[in-house]
């Protein structure tokens, strides 16, 4: 529970015009952080690792180390954003961070639990479904990117592609694929890093040091 000095710091003062004929005083609610850049970061770097691992860089036998990102940074960090920017008003941004924290969150639930339990045969075929399904979301998601950034719209736009590359590449068992997946991943993990480096520094500096280019009208 927290004090009533700290629930006052939450707050600002807010006189009434005294013109009115009151000079009675009221509390309202104090700005809060933007949770984008956490998102943006969250996700920027559980999705380099990965794409370090598709696109062949880096050997396989490291894989698991994606795990420990995929549940505690990719996964509920961004969960965490994705619930904030409810508190933002930002659909967008609440829908966005929100499922893709719940993809990593289900992606190291499957690996940890029940990818075992998939016929090798068909374990290409579930994680094609798997990736094709969320590359679906992730395009009608890219349509209202288009009202976002510049810096948002590019990163749905690679992620789009990403995912149906994986998606394909697992399915049909083609390891060029998925590597080209692995490669486009990189480049969306450094366009989300762009935007997160973007949304925080400018926030900090109070200025735009970094565009964004704002496509809203």
């Amino acid at each position: 529970m927290s004090t009533a000095a700290e629930r006052r710091e939450r707050f600002t003062r807010e006189r009434e015009d005294p013109t009115a004929g009151t000079s009675a005083v009221h509390f309202v609610p104090s700005p809060i952080a933007d949770p984008g850049p956490l998102g943006l970061a969250a996700f920027a770097l559980t999705t380099f690792v990965l794409s370090m691992f598709n696109a062949g860089l880096v050997s396989s036998g490291g894989e698991p180390v994606v795990f420990g990102l995929a549940l505690a940074y990719g996964g509920l960090a961004q969960l965490l954003a994705g619930m904030w920017e409810f508190r933002t008003g930002n659909t967008f941004g609440a829908v966005a961070f929100t499922s893709y924290g719940a993809f990593w969150l289900s992606f190291w639930a499957f690996v940890e639990f029940f990818e075992k339990d998939v016929p090798k045969a068909d374990a290409g075929h579930a994680v094609g479904l798997y990736l094709i399904a969320w590359g679906i979301f992730t395009l009608y998601m890219t349509v209202a990117a288009l009202r976002t950034t510049g810096a948002v719209f590019v990163v749905f736009v690679l992620l789009t592609i990403t995912f149906f590359l994986l998606g394909i590449g697992n399915a049909g068992g083609n390891t060029s694929i998925t590597k080209l997946g692995g490669w486009v991943g990189l480049a969306t993990a450094a366009a989300a890093w762009y935007a997160s480096f973007a949304a925080v520094t400018n926030a900090t500096f109070g200025r735009t040091v970094l565009p964004v280019r704002p496509l809203q009208r």
